[in-house]
Formats: C-alpha cells, structure tokens, sequence
C-alpha cells in the first residue's frame, strides 16, 4: 500500500496535519510525490544527515519506546479481542499502543506526543 495513503488515513485523519515530519532518509519519504504532498498540506520536512545514526535519535527513540511496548503485550499474552473471539496478532494491538504512547506524558518535556 502506498505510504502516502496510509499516512493521510492513519495519521493526518486521527491527529491532523503535522507541523513537521522527521524522518530517515528512506525513498519513500524523499520522493517527489511526497514533497508535494508535504507542500500541499503545509508541512516542513525534517530530514536526518545522511551517514550520521545519531541524527536518527528522535525517530528511533520513538521506535524502540513502540516495540518494547507490543514485546512486553506479547510476552505476558495479552490478547486483542474483537468481535469474532480472541486473537495473538500483535498487529491489532498497534492502535492502543498508539494511543497509549501518544496520550503518555514524556519525562523530558512533561507533555505528550500528541500535544507537541
């Protein structure tokens, strides 16, 4: 699925426009479609310095914070349960840990993701 897609309806739809974006180097993100799409939606892209992982930092930070998060669901065995009975995918259990994170106050700047 195209990344764009999936930004404007999982992000853009659940927290509105970003004033910026950081992010890694990756082609997706540097792409012409997604400057354009960045420019339409008035959004200042923050690229990190090719060659230089410390750069990485607040990315990655968020990244390692989510996986400790869904590892430390799966290994006490919580279960997301939908209407059709019990499941161990730990992909259903992305939007609360979304949720979680983004409602979470943060010990540095004392205020949560989704209020910066």
């Amino acid at each position: 699925m195209d990344t764009a897609l999936l930004f404007l309806n999982n992000i853009i739809s659940t927290c509105g426009v970003p004033k910026i974006i950081i992010s890694e180097r990756d082609p997706k993100f540097i792409s012409q479609f997604r400057t354009n799409l960045y420019d339409m939606l008035g959004t200042n892209i923050a690229f990190s310095t090719a060659y230089h992982p410390k750069a990485d930092c607040l990315a990655e930070r968020m990244i390692q914070t989510m996986e400790d998060i869904v590892r430390r669901l799966c290994a006490y065995g919580m279960e997301y349960k939908d209407h059709q009975g019990y499941t161990h995918d730990w992909v259903t259990l992305l939007p609360e840990v979304q949720l979680a994170y983004n409602t979470s106050k943060n010990s540095t700047t004392g205020k949560s993701p989704s209020l910066l």
